[in-house]
């Protein structure tokens, strides 16, 4: 007679895991956050609480100094659209900084292009174009004055080269102070630029590249309908932190020009500056901090809705 017996019931030993308790659950998912509060909290104190201060005074008559003062209402920002100074600044700023963000990663996808190829020298390319960027802006700003003073470097070769009559003064010809000192931020941040643009260029799947040239597409039309829209986040990130440069400009215009020739290249950040360490107007230069800081958060933030939305379509 065969006798079956069960199997022995499975007991659950110490090491088996147990499930996590819905308890240790909310502690695992809520502990993050509290690593962060230092660091929101120094966040807050340094940026968000000046921010809303400097806000809030932009509609007073605070002189700075004094712990009197009364609300004037948007008198102050009518005031500085209205003066030729403030105007001046503000469409300074927006020149430059649609130059600066066209030219500069126009050159820097072009860069990118060419060291993503098979050069062999392109390691060392890469260290050549990057080394502007490493220097600091005022020191950067000082080279090219003194490359585009009147007996700088620049004329010293026109000359030399038989273009005599090209020769001028490129700091202090109105006409070609702001364009000068584009072209100093271009030179020294294109390589950021090609940097992020190379990163995502090495991104792309070779075999991707290759169906489209089994397809018949050349190098044109590889470009433009292949690995231009495979860049979408570069594009976005590049013109985004170029956009945000060159609306807050401020090192390089101080040490190529002041400001100068008269107003020629004054931007919002050197008026701010000068009206409220210069001029004494407080109230003034607030207000144009806070019109600063609105224009750079709508034009990026249209800028990134835009680039989303062709990444979209």
């Amino acid at each position: 007679m065969t006798v079956t017996t069960a199997p022995p019931a499975t007991r659950q030993t110490a090491s088996t895991p147990s499930a996590p308790t819905t308890r240790g659950r909310g502690i695992g998912v809520r502990a993050p956050w509290w690593f962060l509060l230092p660091a929101l909290a120094v966040y807050a104190l340094i940026v968000v609480w000046p921010s809303l201060t400097g806000a809030f005074f932009s509609v007073t008559d605070w002189n700075g100094v004094s712990p009197d003062w009364s609300f004037v209402g948007l008198e102050n920002f009518v005031a500085v659209l209205e003066g030729r100074r403030g105007l001046t600044a503000l469409t300074n700023t927006l020149i430059l900084a649609f130059v600066v963000t066209v030219v500069q990663n126009l050159v820097g996808l072009a860069l990118a292009l060419g060291l993503n190829s098979l050069v062999k020298t392109r390691g060392i390319l890469k260290v050549v174009f990057f080394a502007p960027v490493v220097l600091t802006p005022l020191v950067a700003g000082y080279i090219w004055s003194y490359l585009l003073a009147p007996s700088g470097a620049l004329n010293e070769f026109l000359g030399a080269v038989g273009l005599s009559a090209l020769q001028r003064d490129w700091l202090g010809d109105p006409q070609t102070a702001l364009l000068a000192v584009s072209a100093e931020i271009v030179w020294q941040f294109s390589g950021y630029s090609m940097v992020i643009f190379l990163a995502g260029l090495q991104a792309i799947p070779e075999e991707v590249l290759e169906a489209a040239t089994i397809d018949g597409a050349g190098p044109w039309r590889r470009f433009v309908s292949v690995i231009l829209p495979l860049l979408n986040g570069a594009v976005v990130i590049n013109v985004m932190l170029s956009l945000i440069g060159g609306l807050k400009q401020f090192d390089q215009v101080v040490a190529m020009t002041g400001g100068g020739p008269g107003i020629a290249t004054e931007t919002l950040s050197t008026t701010i500056y000068k009206s409220a360490f210069t001029t004494g107007d407080y109230p003034g230069s607030i207000a144009l901090a806070v019109l600063m800081t609105l224009l750079i958060a709508v034009l990026a933030g249209v800028q990134y809705r835009l680039t989303l939305r062709k990444a979209d379509a």
